[in-house]
């Protein structure tokens, strides 16, 4: 009799879709809490939410300060600047930082859901909408790299978003057809103004839909209008500008000056990435042994629609991913903004193969599965091993960044500015860095020249050597990024240079902490107190 119970609630808790759903919900919320404040720390973080900040204050990218993505992300981001600005708040630093990324990479993941409901049979809604939010929302690699400060939660919002527009535009058969596709290119446009590599969408939609021409007439108009003015609007402004303009043509000289390719290390992004998106990956497998052992009923609706917005999504992936993988050092974190864009393709044809509900449980329990173990857990828990001996951490590098802040903050109480090429230490003491510094480690560019460096807002380093010597900084803060990077190739700045400018800096100030296993990569961070007869 027990037996029978356990198995009748056994079959109704597999059988449910909406169990699955709180079943997921509730890890997800738990994994997006693992990654906001166990997530490793990264330098990109500070310096996004450091220009966020200088917009919020006024200051606009590129005339002044140097950055080399689109001004998408500082300006939105700006609006939510006071949340972590403020050393009073319980948010400040980059926890809040964190947690705003975090929702837009929660809010891409209902975005996709809603579209991938639009793509299917009405009776595979609920296998297809629970599969892409686990897929994502329980996927702890994506999880990470959407909720610390870069351009990826963004950008993949603006993205999905673009995509449910274009969907919901080609639906209409009125004015509001151009309406939707008017907007539809905006949100393409800000997606490529958050993140460079994304302006191959949009193109590759414009042209999708002239070759459509006999099905949508001429949709692709106000899609292209639409697509312009946001363009216009992310960049023209700034190319209107001399000041502006020389520093939004040093930031596409920074991309470009990082020439080569390495075919083993593009292999080994392709297969990171495999491994960040496993539960991906085994249902394109189950899809693939499907094709060719079940029959399909019916093909992917029998609307051209579903089939367009799927195939556009395919080649837009391929152009962005080809395009990312060829870079210099393709990092497979740089294809996260865009893996929404055959994740749905893919969700798509798994409802038709498998629509029977239990196979919501299926996907929710290979995603959970390859979070579980997954090496980012070690990784947030341990430090990097000594050999073969490797120590626990004592708190998350986050907790650990704010109370290094805190004892900053104690060390120089009425300071207002800091002398750091971490630039996450300025944004959690909430201080000021020396102008030129705003890019963190990527803001030394050793071998351009004087005039060069003050027109981009970067140093070389006679300038950097000058902010040394005269910058009003009453602490400074090195750790092994210190002067290390030598922009834009990104190489090694050599021995002799960095230890002429750790020379001067050792004439003004003195070592007051050291901190072991600081920030990225477990380097050791020096904090400097400037010497009273140096003021």
């Amino acid at each position: 009799m027990v037996k029978y119970i356990i198995m009748n609630f056994l079959t109704k808790v597999f059988s449910s879709t909406r169990a699955a759903w709180i079943f997921a919900a509730c890890a997800s919320l738990l994994l997006t809490f693992a990654a906001v404040w166990f997530g490793s720390l990264n330098q990109d973080e500070g310096w996004y939410l450091y220009a966020a900040q200088m917009v919020g204050e006024g200051k606009s990218p590129y005339r002044d300060f140097f950055f080399t993505q689109g001004p998408i992300m500082p300006i939105v981001y700006s609006v939510f600047a006071p949340l972590w600005q403020s050393l009073s708040s319980p948010l400040h630093g980059l926890l809040g930082g964190r947690i705003i990324t975090a929702i837009f990479g929660l809010a891409m993941v209902f975005s996709a859901v809603i579209l991938v409901r639009k793509l299917v049979y009405k009776e595979h809604r609920a296998i297809a909408s629970i599969s892409v939010f686990s897929i994502f929302a329980c996927n702890l690699y994506h999880l990470y790299f959407t909720s610390i400060p870069k351009t990826y939660a963004l950008g993949s919002f603006f993205l999905v978003s673009a995509f449910l527009l274009l969907y919901s535009a080609l639906q209409k058969e009125n004015y509001m057809r151009g309406v939707f596709l008017f907007v539809s290119g905006l949100a393409f446009a800000f997606s490529s103004g958050t993140r460079i590599s994304l302006i191959l969408v949009p193109l590759v939609v414009g042209i999708s839909l002239i070759c459509a021409y006999k099905r949508y007439g001429f949709s692709f108009l106000p899609f292209g209008i639409g697509t312009l003015l946001g363009l216009f609007v992310t960049y023209g402004v700034f190319a209107l500008n001399d000041m502006a303009r020389e520093g939004l043509f040093a930031a596409q000289w920074y991309h470009a000056s990082r020439g080569g390719f390495d075919l083993f290390f593009a292999l080994g992004s392709v297969l990171r990435l495999l491994r960040g998106y496993a539960a991906l990956a085994i249902v394109a497998l189950c899809v693939l042994v499907a094709r060719f052992t079940k029959s399909l009923i019916a093909d992917l609706n029998e609307d051209f629609l579903p089939k367009f917005v799927v195939r556009v999504m395919l080649v837009s992936f391929a152009c962005v991913f080809f395009l990312q993988l060829s870079a210099p050092f393709p990092y497979d974190d740089y294809q996260v903004p865009i893996m929404s864009l055959v994740a749905i393709p893919i969700v798509v044809a798994f409802s038709r193969y498998f629509p029977e509900k239990q196979y919501a449980w299926f996907v929710v329990a290979v995603s959970l599965l390859m979070s579980g173990t997954s090496s980012m857990l070690q990784d947030w828990t341990t430090y990097t091993p000594d050999r073969f001996w490797s120590s626990k951490m004592e708190c998350s590098e986050l907790a650990k960044l704010r109370k290094t802040a805190r004892e900053i903050n104690n060390l120089d109480p009425d300071g207002k500015t800091i002398l750091t090429q971490d630039i996450y230490l300025a944004v959690e003491t909430s201080r000021k860095v020396p102008e030129g510094f705003e890019m963190g480690p990527f803001s030394l560019f050793p071998s351009i020249s004087i005039d060069r460096a003050v027109k981009i807002h970067v140093h070389n380093l006679q300038t950097a050597k000058a902010v040394i010597e005269k910058a009003p900084c009453s602490v400074a803060a090195m750790s092994g990024y210190g002067f290390a990077i030598s922009a834009p190739k990104c190489d090694k700045v050599s021995e002799k240079d960095r230890s002429l400018l750790f020379s001067e800096l050792e004439k003004k100030y003195d070592i007051a902490l050291k901190v072991e296993h600081f920030g990225q990569n477990d380097t050791m961070l020096n904090v400097y107190k400037r010497r009273e007869s140096s003021k």
